[in-house]
Order: C-alpha cells, then sequence, then structure tokens
C-alpha cells in the first residue's frame, strides 16, 4: 500500500471523525429527546443516525491499523464487521428514506395507510438483519495469511461474497433512489405555487432531494464501480494490484458520507416536509397527516433551527 495513501486516509479521516462524531451526536440527542412523537421520519432518521455513528467509531481503528500495519487478528475481524456492516445499513436506510418520500408525494391519499412508525421500524431492523447475516457470511469467509495488514486486500472472496454486496447493496438501493428522486422532483415541478413563500419552498425541497441524491452517489458510485473492476481484474488476470490504491482512496471518499448525511438530517425532517405539506392533497389532510405532525413536532423544537445549513 502506498504510504502517500496511508497519509491522505489519516489526512481525510481525523477532521471525518471529529465533526462526524459531534454532528451525529447532535442529531441522535435531537431525534431521541427533542421530539415528542414517533414519527415514520424520526424513526429512519433515528436509524441513520446510528449507522454512521458506529460507522464513525471505526474511523480511528482503521487509522491506526493502516498507520502501523496491524496484522490480522481478531480485534480486526471484529472492527471490519462492524464497518462492513453498517455501510450498507446506511444505504438501505438512505433507500427506505426516498421511498417513503415517493409515497408521501406522489401517493399522499394511500400515505395514511401504507406508512406508519412501526412500518419503519420494522423495514429498518429487516434490513439491519440483511447486512447482519451478509456481515457474518463474509467473516466466516476470510482466508487469512501472516504477513498482511488489517483492512488490506487481503480477505479472500468467492464470487457470491464479491457480488452480493454492489448488487444487493449498492446497485439497488441506487436504482430506486434514482427513480423515486426524479418522481418527486418531477411532481414538486409541476405543483403550482400560491404565491412566494410556497416557491420558495418548494425550490428547497427540490435541493434537498438533488443534494441527498448527488451525496449517496458521489460517495459509494466510485468505491464500488472499483469493487467491481478489481474482481474483473482477479477472475481475469488473477491479480489487482494495480486497483489496490484506487480501491483505498474510494473507500476513504465513500466513508466520508457517514459525516455529510448529518448535513442532510435537518433539511430532511423539515424544509422537504413543509413544501410536501402544501401540495393540495395534503391540505385537505392536515388534521390527519403524519407528515403534517412532523411539521407540528419541528415547530415545537426550535433547537433544530440552528442547525439547518
Amino acid at each position: 500500500m502506498d504510504k502517500n495513501v496511508v497519509t491522505f486516509e489519516y489526512v481525510l479521516y481525523s477532521p471525518v471523525t471529529l465533526f462526524g462524531v459531534i454532528f451525529n451526536t447532535v442529531a441522535l440527542w435531537v431525534f431521541c429527546l427533542k421530539l415528542d412523537k414517533w414519527t415514520e421520519t424520526r424513526v429512519y432518521m433515528i436509524s441513520l443516525v446510528l449507522a454512521d455513528y458506529t460507522l464513525l467509531l471505526t474511523l480511528p481503528f482503521i487509522m491506526y491499523f493502516h498507520y502501523h500495519e496491524w496484522p490480522i487478528d481478531t480485534f480486526c475481524f471484529v472492527v471490519f464487521g462492524i464497518n462492513c456492516m453498517n455501510m450498507p445499513m446506511s444505504m438501505g436506510v438512505i433507500m427506505l428514506i426516498a421511498i417513503d418520500r415517493y409515497i408521501a408525494i406522489k401517493h399522499p391519499l394511500k400515505a395514511k395507510v401504507i406508512r406508519s412508525p412501526r412500518k419503519a421500524a420494522v423495514f429498518c431492523l429487516f434490513v439491519g438483519l440483511c447486512c447482519l447475516v451478509y456481515t457474518i457470511t463474509r467473516i466466516r469467509s476470510f482466508k487469512t495469511k501472516e504477513g498482511y495488514v488489517c483492512f488490506y486486500s487481503h480477505f479472500g472472496q468467492n464470487v457470491p461474497h464479491a457480488l452480493i454486496k454492489p448488487i444487493v447493496f449498492f446497485f439497488i438501493p441506487l436504482v430506486i433512489l434514482l427513480f423515486c428522486s426524479i418522481q418527486v422532483i418531477r411532481c414538486l415541478r409541476k405543483k403550482h405555487n400560491a404565491g412566494p413563500h410556497e416557491e420558495k419552498l418548494t425550490q428547497k425541497a427540490i435541493w434537498v432531494v438533488s443534494v441527498n441524491l448527488a451525496t449517496f452517489i458521489i460517495c459509494f458510485l466510485p468505491f464500488h464501480l472499483s469493487f467491481l473492476l478489481s474482481y474483473v481484474l482477479k477472475a481475469v488476470r488473477g491479480s489487482d494490484c494495480e486497483l489496490q490504491n484506487v480501491m483505498h482512496i474510494t473507500s476513504c471518499i465513500a466513508n466520508l458520507n457517514c459525516c455529510l448525511d448529518a448535513v442532510c438530517y435537518y433539511m430532511v425532517t423539515k424544509e422537504f416536509q413543509e413544501a410536501a405539506a402544501l401540495l393540495p392533497p395534503f391540505n385537505a389532510m392536515q388534521s390527519r397527516s403524519n407528515l403534517t405532525q412532523d411539521l407540528q413536532l419541528q415547530s415545537k423544537a426550535p433547537e433544530m433551527a440552528p442547525l439547518q445549513s
């Protein structure tokens, strides 16, 4: 592994860990303690914060492993397992948020039946169990060898393990996220605004959806493309040495998402819902809609306002 790449990891992960822990701690405090009612959005946000938080806690150990050429051992496997599980968990929850957003905007009359905090918790639990099963199967398939460095490309992977993660945990969520985001943006652009205030809220909502989609693609796409290319080179030539540094850099960029998500938490929970509540179907359902309940909760939690970008 190129020493410059290890230095890049150290320089990037240090501020990401510091600010990520601060942002996610504040987010966890707000979502768990400062809101009164449980809503779908609150359940998804807490799940995303927990996934990002646990992933952040592995970054200092990864830096130490690489900087000091830590050998493979049980502790390495534990940290690797936590890191391996929570990246796809984060992507899965982001996908669930996009689906929930799509249902609320495109099918508002059915949203009351389809959406509920209990169902949101079940969906998050299902995604978490899938990630846990995948992580356990990966750890059990490890082929340890003496002289290799922890978290370096020393783990033996068969065909299923090499393809499951990028296809099931990234490309499928990416397709769903693209579809839901495009549909929501189209719906919001077609909405007839009554005044400048509504127009401003609609534009904010479109911007939030676009930023979330762009963040997902920028952070995760390079890593999974390099992951697939690495597998192809191994299958064709038996070696992917020239890609190791590239994969390491793209992995660092992917882990950057656990800090960037915190910037989007508050936009998603307030500005998007304000604009969605202005859609005609929601105007007739304000007394019953969970989305409107979220707005009422946000108005009772002024502490969140300064945190929004």
